[in-house]
């Protein structure tokens, strides 16, 4: 795999030093897209090995120009963060657009479906062969062009979140450390709870958050999401899960990139302690 520079709109938002790869395919959607890597600032004056995050959503990470609902601002982040000593190297996985509630289900209950991502009762969720594309062909060709130390994570929010958490448990000798904000862990994707329970302890850090507004205008749903963070914490505590957990619970906040955005730095320097 080969890197070329990060070659933004006029008004692009990115900093750093940020990257981006030649095409590569997802075969269990015929497709192809481009990776993105964001770089500490003393990776080029040094031989170090890096930990290195592997984010979902990466269209929403670094520049608010292609994201589609704001950006997390994941370079800006990581910016200061190497001031205090605190370096990674991020991957951003691009989803794939109207097919992303697809691609990130691992499991899907359609009888519990919200209206606005009810897939057909044909389509079979590829959360699966997704966690085996990051395995199996990310992983490697990214790690094959950078110098990354043992430490791996998985980060994401919402079904990016979801995923994440399939991944790290579903693969525990792959990943370090995973990140789940405001994760759909309830209605149709209920089955990650049992499917916890059933791997196991895995030996790293867990951070979990929730808003307490997830959703304005949809008070249900959003007691929904509340419920489910909270249900998750509990297994994870019943699980043994305690100083390597976190779990945050942020008043007055949405279901929302920049609410994403604000609870990221926190988040971060947890899960590289």
């Amino acid at each position: 795999m080969s890197w070329k520079p990060y070659e933004g709109e006029p008004r692009s938002t990115v900093v750093g030093d940020v990257r981006v790869s030649e095409p590569i395919e997802a075969d269990y959607f015929d497709l192809e897209r481009e990776l993105l890597v964001y770089l500490p600032p003393s990776y080029e004056d040094s031989d170090d090995t890096y930990p290195i995050v592997y984010m979902h959503d990466g269209q929403n990470l670094f520049d608010r120009e292609t994201s589609y609902d704001g950006e997390w601002r994941v370079d800006e982040t990581m910016e200061r963060l190497a001031a205090e000593g605190i370096e990674a190297i991020v991957v951003g996985i691009p989803n794939a657009g109207e097919q992303r509630p697809i691609e990130y289900a691992p499991f899907y209950d359609h009888t519990e479906a919200p209206d606005d991502v009810n897939l057909p009762d044909d389509v079979e969720p590829l959360g699966d062969a997704h966690a085996d594309w990051l395995l199996e062909t990310v992983r490697p060709a990214v790690e094959s062009t950078v110098r990354v130390s043992e430490v791996r994570g998985v980060f994401g929010s919402s079904m990016g979140g979801l995923i994440s958490l399939y991944s790290f448990f579903r693969d525990p000798e792959a990943f370090a450390f995973v990140g789940a904000m405001s994760p759909a862990v309830g209605g149709p994707w209920h089955e990650i709870f049992e499917f916890i329970e059933d791997a196991g302890y895995v030996d790293g850090r867990v951070y979990v958050d929730v808003g307490g507004d997830e959703f304005p205008d949809d008070s249900g749903r959003s007691a929904a999401f509340e419920s489910g963070a909270e249900r998750l914490v509990e297994t994870l505590e019943t699980m043994g899960y305690d100083e390597r957990l976190r779990y945050v619970y942020d008043e007055g906040a949405t279901h929302h990139e920049s609410a994403w955005a604000d609870r990221f730095p926190d988040a971060i320097r947890f899960l590289l302690e």
